[in-house]
């Protein structure tokens, strides 16, 4: 092996080194940030030496065919020194303002969420229920007023068929009994009533404590 190839080995395995300490300060802080369960720190370990020897190698396997020498080793611990004595609190500061910087990028995306489109979704869904209430008491108001106007029209054609209705009720009386119209047309009164109540009632309470 020429040393020219030694000595390109020795620089890689040195940056190899100075990167491996990088990685290491980076999943240290971030593991830390994240307050990772102990358990798992194993495990993440585990995986940062094995993906650290796997770099390693495949720098090693590009310098000089993957050859192990004692300068190899060398390089990396001068390498993982270097780094820590000049690096490491510089890199340690870069990646917790990096977190801090995503921290307060992903809080403005929550705000910017709330009040894009959760707050104005919340205000839309209180203005259909108000505009649905005002809707349904008009319409009661004015199907009332329409019966009061047909009220005396109602009054002579009860007077003109007075004389045929009644046999004709005495007939179906008993039937119509049987069918117990009067309690289920109480029954449902009552269950549009405590329906208007849950949906419209709300609305109401808050804008009297408004």
């Amino acid at each position: 092996m020429s040393l020219s190839v030694q000595f390109l080995t020795l620089a890689m395995m040195l940056l190899s080194g100075v990167g491996m300490g990088a990685a290491f300060d980076g999943y240290r802080v971030v593991s830390n940030r994240l307050r990772i369960g102990r358990w798992l720190v194993p495990v993440l370990d585990l995986l940062y030496w094995l993906a650290a020897t796997l770099v390693v190698f495949r720098v090693l396997a590009a310098s000089n065919e993957g050859e192990l020498r004692f300068y190899v080793f060398l390089g990396l611990l001068l390498g993982i020194g270097f780094y820590f004595w000049l690096f490491s609190s510089a890199v340690i500061a870069f990646v917790v303002w990096l977190m801090d910087m995503l921290q307060r990028i992903w809080r403005l995306f929550l705000n910017c969420l709330d009040w894009v489109v959760l707050k104005p979704l919340f205000l839309l869904g209180k203005l259909l229920r108000v505009m649905a209430g005002f809707v349904l008491a008009f319409t009661v108001l004015l199907f009332r007023i329409v019966l009061q106007l047909l009220k005396p029209f109602w009054l002579i054609l009860r007077w003109v068929l007075g004389p045929l209705w009644r046999p004709a009720a005495r007939a179906i009386g008993p039937w119509i009994g049987k069918l117990e119209l009067a309690g289920r047309w109480r029954e449902w009164t009552s269950r549009v009533r405590g329906r208007w109540n849950k949906w419209f009632g709300g609305a109401g309470d808050d804008g009297s404590s408004g």
